[in-house]
């Protein structure tokens, strides 16, 4: 991070080490990447003195800033490498967008509410992370409309099913993970593409807020 020195912070330090770290993370990077990252800049002023606790956050618009085990968990599962190219759907606060940066990737983020694209550019900049993020405003629930293929898909949000317009759009070899099920419970799915075949497995429950749009929920 150019834009902002992250300095030692000892609640950061325990959730890397009580809540990361000990529940079975084990990709040092993202453990370096989250144990650098402020994360109380993503959170609501009246909310930052929770900013390291383990849960969601409410944020704008009826979103939330995911849990930081859930935040870990996915990018462990999603394993970016230096100079992929990622498709996040649902920026939100930002703060999975800016944890992807730092680990090198290129990432492009769809947010469908414009409160929450702004805000989450203006931390980026702050952080001198948005050369790596680009936040667009629209529904990238379908896909990214401009058909590219992504090495990894990133979904923040829950899906009724899997998308066929984000399979499509996986690199060879690229994974896709995303909440699916019912709008109060999901599974987290891992879908990994191998030329024309999709492999899928399980990583067990979680709950999101419901993916609205063309393929998630209607509003």
């Amino acid at each position: 991070m150019t834009g902002r020195r992250a300095d030692r912070n000892p609640a950061r330090e325990a959730m890397v080490a009580q809540q990361l770290r000990a529940r079975g993370i084990r990709d040092e990077r993202i453990l370096e990447a989250m144990g650098k990252l402020p994360r109380e800049l993503f959170v609501p002023g009246w909310r930052r003195e929770l900013a390291y606790e383990d849960g969601a956050l409410p944020i704008a618009a009826g979103q939330t800033i995911s849990q930081p085990y859930v935040v870990a968990r996915m990018t462990e599962l999603l394993a970016p490498r230096e100079g992929d190219r990622i498709l996040e759907i649902g920026t939100g606060s930002g703060y999975q967008a800016a944890v992807l940066a730092l680990l090198g990737a290129e990432v492009v983020s769809y947010e469908r509410h414009r409160e929450l694209a702004d805000a989450a550019r203006r931390v980026l900049r702050v952080l001198g992370l948005a050369d790596k993020v680009d936040v667009r405003v629209g529904d990238g629930s379908a896909g990214d409309p401009g058909g590219q293929l992504y090495d990894g898909i990133l979904v923040t949000a829950a899906a009724p099913r899997i998308p066929d317009g984000l399979r499509e759009q996986l690199a060879d070899g690229g994974r896709l993970v995303i909440p699916v099920g019912p709008r109060d419970h999901q599974l987290l799915v891992v879908v990994e593409r191998r030329g024309n075949d999709w492999f899928e497995r399980s990583d067990g429950p979680v709950v999101f807020v419901p993916l609205v749009g063309e393929g998630g929920y209607p509003e």
